[in-house]
């Protein structure tokens, strides 16, 4: 009876709240899948941390950090809607620390070249945009609160990617060359960030029927490659898919294969960048100890003195 009832709140579209009744497993699947946003925000601030230093310029320096700050920022707005479904920030943090929870694949690739932050702005933000756009309807109410912020956020993120990347191509042939590098390096690990093909994908069919998530996979990386391949022709760099080409009757791009055994091996912690990642957080983690228990100190003492 109480499954029934709340599939059909969510069928008319009402927000399920923290307090409300869920089965077990819509709240599972929700923690999973936050938790694993949250984390790919933070550790996404690893490749970009990376450069605020070699910036070119002090404007460049400015927006890169700008930028950084936001993605922590984003982080602590899921973790925190994560929290509301009865999980500590702690046990989340010891997940993604023992390799039981996972993160966005593309922050396991190395960031090589400043045009490697355009290609970062532009591809993995602008993917991440597509995907979160319709997460601001997801059907947990905290959730798809915090999206609205996220995405506006990231949509300024794109722009500056993208800003990069054009005045890399327009610039010196070897600007140019380092633009096409870094597309080439990160196209298809960026189109891999929408997850596997829905007939690989089991959880798919529960999170539809939840409205958790609005849209499928493969929808969403085909919107994805439909609205890029323009963006590219406009600064003069090309898609590195010899398989690329526009399908009229279709209406779309059709694109070559993905390497799903890349995707499925960066995945498992296999990636170029995996254990670099995951022992830079722990040692970040360690070292702010003792911020985080003087913040706890210090709360516990204005509690205290507003009860006295």
């Amino acid at each position: 009876m109480k499954e029934q009832q709340f599939q059909e709140k969510i069928d008319l579209e009402k927000k399920i709240e923290p307090k409300d009744w869920m089965p077990v497993d819509y709240r599972k699947h929700l923690i999973r899948q936050i938790s694993q946003h949250a984390h790919s925000e933070i550790i996404g601030m690893q490749p970009e941390g990376n450069w605020i230093s070699r910036a070119p310029s002090l404007r460049a320096k400015m927006i890169l950090l700008a930028k950084v700050q936001d993605e922590a920022g984003h982080g602590l707005y899921l973790y925190s809607a994560c929290e509301t479904l009865g999980i500590s920030r702690e046990e989340l943090v010891e997940q993604l620390q023992d390799g039981k929870a996972k993160y966005s694949s593309i922050f396991n690739y190395p960031t090589l070249s400043w045009a490697d932050m355009g290609a970062v702005g532009w591809l993995v933000d602008g993917a991440a945009i597509v995907n979160q756009v319709s997460l601001q309807r997801t059907s947990y109410g905290p959730y798809s609160r915090g999206m609205v912020k996220i995405c506006k956020e990231e949509s300024f993120h794109q722009r500056q990617g993208y800003e990069i990347m054009a005045d890399m191509a327009n610039g010196t042939p070897q600007q140019k060359e380092m633009a096409q590098d870094a597309l080439n390096r990160f196209w298809w690990p960026s189109i891999m960030m929408f997850g596997p093909q829905d007939s690989d994908s089991p959880r798919t069919g529960n999170a539809m029927k939840w409205k958790i998530k609005r849209q499928f996979n493969d929808e969403l990386r085909q919107k994805f490659i439909d609205q890029t391949v323009g963006q590219a022709e406009v600064i003069g760099l090309t898609i590195p898919d010899p398989d690329l080409k526009w399908n009229e009757e279709k209406g779309h791009y059709d694109f070559g294969e993905m390497d799903w055994d890349e995707f499925w091996s960066v995945v498992n912690g296999n990636g170029p960048c995996n254990i670099q990642r995951l022992e830079h957080h722990k040692k970040a983690h360690s070292d702010g100890k003792w911020v985080r228990e003087a913040a706890k100190d210090y709360s516990k003492k204005q509690k205290s003195t507003e009860t006295n």
